[in-house]
């Protein structure tokens, strides 16, 4: 019972959290829940803001839990377009993973403003490096990291599901010869392509007013995005995660809002589509990958009711 309550309680607030970085409006929690959550005293990491790249944005925050052996470790990659957004996380987040033995890191990176694809995806790639360097100093079980986070970080959490290992063992960089492969991602209102040409047909001409789409490959405009098209092509199809799905890939647990309208509404709704989810799980179902679909009034989980439920079971099981 107790394990089970742990469970609602997280998934309560990974949802309220998720939904809050996508800078969208979504239904209030119960006031008594938010009073909570809001009194949740800080909790500060066990190492703040330490360094796993070169460049100035390449810090992470870690929180290691307590427990017997090496504790799974679960990684938050924030959204925000690519283009805003923080590692910063409440003790409300943090506190139950932590109560449950695993451990919590959260990473920032580099912005599209300051350096385009593929600088915001491999520096997430390198901070999982990173991580998997630490595993001994930290007490992280290098085979049980999954990923987590909400749009943009969503995107960039299925990629380095999905994608081939990027580790180079003839690399001098130490951290560079660690693996990127996870365990397993749950994320929410995630991109799985990114390519303007893939979503307009998709979604309607809506979502290509979002910002996301033209900064991640450094143009000013939709306009220029489009008229460079063939120049940015190769980017934007590598830095959509459906096109890196297969039956082998590491399980994927995703939801998304209910409003199923087409053609999307406006940049906000498009960029977040739930459509992006049922394109992803179509191609997951016949490759025959075990990906998740949660969509409130349409779809849902057959195994796992939520988020955490998933995370906790691939984090846990034995």
């Amino acid at each position: 019972m107790m394990r089970f309550l742990a469970v609602v309680l997280i998934g309560f607030v990974f949802v309220t959290a998720a939904w809050a970085q996508e800078g969208e409006v979504k239904p209030k929690p119960k006031s008594k829940a938010k009073a909570k959550a809001k009194a949740a005293p800080p909790l500060p990491p066990t190492a703040a803001d330490v360094s796993y790249g070169p460049h100035a944005m390449n810090v992470l925050d870690f929180w290691k839990a307590e427990g017997e052996g090496p504790r799974p470790l679960l990684v938050h990659i924030h959204g925000g377009g690519w283009v805003g957004g923080d590692k910063r996380q409440s003790g409300a987040v943090v506190k139950p993973y932590l109560d449950q033995g695993v451990s919590y890191a959260s990473i920032n990176y580099r912005l599209t403003g300051e350096a385009p694809l593929p600088a915001p995806v491999h520096d997430a790639a390198r901070a999982i490096q990173f991580l998997r360097s630490k595993a001994k100093e930290w007490n992280i079980h290098p085979s049980r990291i999954a990923l987590t986070g909400g749009s943009a970080g969503a995107c960039t959490s299925m990629w380095l599901l999905l994608h081939d290992d990027l580790a180079d063992p003839n690399a001098e960089d130490p951290v560079l010869r660690e693996s990127t492969r996870v365990t397993a991602a749950a994320v929410t209102a995630g991109q799985t392509s990114i390519d303007p040409k893939v979503i307009e047909d998709w979604l309607g001409p809506n979502v290509l007013k979002h910002r996301m789409i033209w900064m991640a490959v450094g143009e000013p405009t939709m306009e220029a995005a489009l008229a460079n098209y063939d120049k940015h092509k190769a980017n934007y199809v590598e830095f959509s995660p459906y096109n890196h799905l297969d039956k082998d890939d590491p399980p994927l647990f995703m939801s998304y809002g209910g409003n199923m309208t087409l053609p999307s509404q406006d940049a906000g709704h498009g960029i977040h589509h739930p459509v992006y989810g049922v394109k992803m799980k179509e191609k997951a179902d016949q490759a025959g990958h075990e990906c998740h679909l949660v969509i409130p009034g349409v779809t849902q989980s057959d195994q796992y009711p939520n988020a955490v439920a998933f995370l906790m079971d691939k984090l846990l099981a034995p």
